[in-house]
């Protein structure tokens, strides 16, 4: 049993235990947070740091920055930073501040669904450190599980988009379709210098196109495929399937105009819609791409999320990023490898098809396990409610007075309006914490 008999030598012994807690008291260092970031995230302790500045023959740290940064780019004041917080009160604070977020129900569209991540896959794949720390599985060796699973997303983009290969995932749909732009301009035998976008593309995916071929020289046209006249001589086009605001056009005569010049077609597909529209490879579509964050990946303030590229065999070389391929290992048993590097930056530098040396495996593996999970079937009901859902969404706003203006559509309605204006409808719909999609000054959009 503990002794806590004060009696014995109470002057003495009592003193020293005040003047020892007095010390610890007055010792700022033991009330400062004993797990910092510094400590969890930078490897050199204070001991090795002073170690490395010994050798070096220099005192401070800052002593060191002094020497080594030129004083013209060095600032002059000292960073105006609050004092560190430990991991465990950053997150607090952080949590505190989301807190404060009006989380709305998102019917904007776009390309970006809010969708159902089955909770096999968020804690077996996305919360599971043994996939989302992975890197790029260079050695095939001890990479054949994750390459199985893109191997499994290769072979869904194959099936939904009726092309003949896909790669292992890019960043997303824009810098996807900027890439089949690349391809496109390098493939195409004419000296055209045009690029045709259909208008009624994501304004996103435009946007990132339109940059891209700034530096490549390539002028972007965007304009109606339904009256888009081939007198400038084009290299390529771009259509969206369904449209933007929600349409679903039979784009095989356009198609069928465009290769008569030369050129190819690249159709930005929304996977889910596929597995009850054509496929792009049917209707003439040289290249596919897309985004499959609605295959069970949330919508992470629109990023990140997998995309897709597919195309066929005969470009197989030019694709970019990276693509899984069947193969044998040392016994002749079946394996897995990441195939044709030899287009890739990593190895060819700047004679490399494409700059795009990466992909987005981790959301990639949850696409394509959504799509294990759910079965082909399963997807299909899945589309087909969605689109029971917008029908009679669609015969209620009629009902109230409403026009819709994209017939035949999949998810997605163009709400025409007389009664309000657009602007007052978003309002509308905010005040009861919905988001909807601004079209024009006549429509608004709901997904």
């Amino acid at each position: 049993m503990l002794n806590l008999d004060t009696t014995v030598n109470r002057d003495g012994k009592n003193n020293q235990m005040m003047l020892e807690s007095e010390q610890i008291c007055s010792d700022s260092d033991f009330l400062n947070s004993t797990d910092t970031f510094v400590h969890r995230h930078i490897g050199p302790d204070a001991q090795e740091i002073e170690q490395m500045l010994t050798i070096l023959g220099i005192p401070t740290l800052d002593a060191l920055i002094k020497q080594i940064v030129p004083q013209a780019i060095r600032q002059a004041l000292p960073l105006e930073l609050p004092l560190a917080k430990s991991e465990y009160a950053a997150i607090a604070q952080l949590k505190a501040i989301a807190s404060k977020n009006q989380v709305f129900r998102s019917f904007i569209g776009m390309g970006y669904h809010d969708c159902i991540t089955p909770p096999v896959i968020q804690r077996n794949i996305l919360e599971n450190p043994g996939w989302y720390t992975a890197y790029t599985p260079y050695q095939a060796e001890i990479a054949q599980g994750r390459m199985e699973a893109l191997l499994n997303f290769q072979t869904m983009i194959i099936d939904l988009t009726g092309l003949e290969i896909a790669n292992a995932s890019l960043l997303d749909e824009g810098t996807a379709a900027a890439e089949a732009m690349s391809l496109s301009y390098g493939l195409c035998k004419t000296k055209a210098n045009a690029f045709f976008v259909s208008r009624t593309c994501h304004p996103q995916t435009i946007a990132v196109v339109q940059t891209r071929a700034k530096p490549l020289g390539i002028e972007v046209i965007v304009g109606d495929h339904q009256t888009f006249e081939f007198d400038t001589k084009i290299f390529g086009a771009l259509l969206q399937y369904p449209a933007t605001d929600g349409k679903v056009h039979d784009y095989r005569e356009f198609i069928a105009k465009v290769h008569e010049v030369g050129a190819f077609v690249t159709v930005a597909a929304d996977p889910l819609s596929l597995t009850l529209l054509t496929p792009p490879g049917e209707l003439g579509a040289d290249i596919a791409v897309g985004s499959t964050q609605r295959f069970g990946v949330p919508l992470g303030y629109g990023g990140p999320h997998a995309a897709y590229f597919a195309t066929k065999e005969a470009y197989k070389r030019q694709v970019p990023g990276r693509i899984v391929g069947v193969s044998k290992d040392a016994q002749g048993k079946p394996a897995l490898r990441l195939a044709l590097q030899t287009r890739e930056q990593h190895i060819r530098r700047e004679k490399a098809t494409s700059n795009i040396c990466t992909a987005q495996v981790l959301l990639a593996v949850m696409a394509s396990m959504y799509a294990v999970y759910h079965g082909p079937e399963g997807l299909k009901r899945i589309a087909q409610r969605i689109h029971q859902l917008t029908v009679i969404l669609g015969a209620g706003l009629e009902r109230l007075g409403y026009k819709i203006g994209s017939e035949p559509f999949f998810d997605t309605l163009r709400v025409e309006t007389s009664k309000h204006s657009p602007q007052e409808l978003i309002q509308a719909a905010e005040a009861h914490g919905m988001n909807l999609r601004l079209l024009d000054q006549q429509a608004v959009g709901v997904t």
